[in-house]
């Protein structure tokens, strides 16, 4: 059982910064905060549209890799001016969004945040694993960095 709690610890506090990130990240994006209107009513903030394209897309905006510079397959359908599963004459409608899910959705990142904090703070706690607990929170912070930038 301490082998079980040791690679608990090992693995809460390795991967506590991303989980944090994430849920930080997603709240911002369940209630639009990172997408501009294109009216100028509403101009995201810089950092936050940098997070969401992170949590997206795993990369930061404007860098394009190989795999994604390849030509777009045509699609015959990609020109019809009727969504599929849309008769002629009808328009496409988006459902609308729930609000009390979203709000959900929120508390859920909250709460999955505030653990993820808990958890290092107890973690940081204990005597015996305090130096290994800020290797790995310090890992957790470096090896997802270095990972974007590769």
């Amino acid at each position: 059982m301490k082998q079980i709690r040791q690679f608990h610890l090992y693995l809460g506090t390795f991967f506590a910064p991303v989980i944090f990130f994430f849920a930080f990240s997603g709240a911002l994006q369940t209630f639009g905060l990172h997408e501009s209107e294109k009216d100028g009513s509403y101009n995201a903030p810089a950092w936050i549209a940098t997070m969401a394209q992170i949590h997206k897309d795993q990369r930061l905006e404007g860098e394009h890799h190989s795999h994604e510079d390849a030509a777009p397959v045509e699609n015959a359908s990609a020109h019809d001016e009727h969504p599929p599963g849309a008769a002629h004459g009808e328009e496409h409608k988006e459902a609308p969004s729930s609000l009390p899910l979203k709000c959900f959705v929120l508390l859920l990142a909250i709460g999955l945040m505030a653990t993820a904090a808990l958890g290092v703070y107890m973690a940081l706690q204990s005597r015996n694993n305090r130096r290994i607990t800020w290797i790995m929170l310090a890992g957790g912070v470096i090896v997802p960095i270095v990972l974007l930038f590769l």
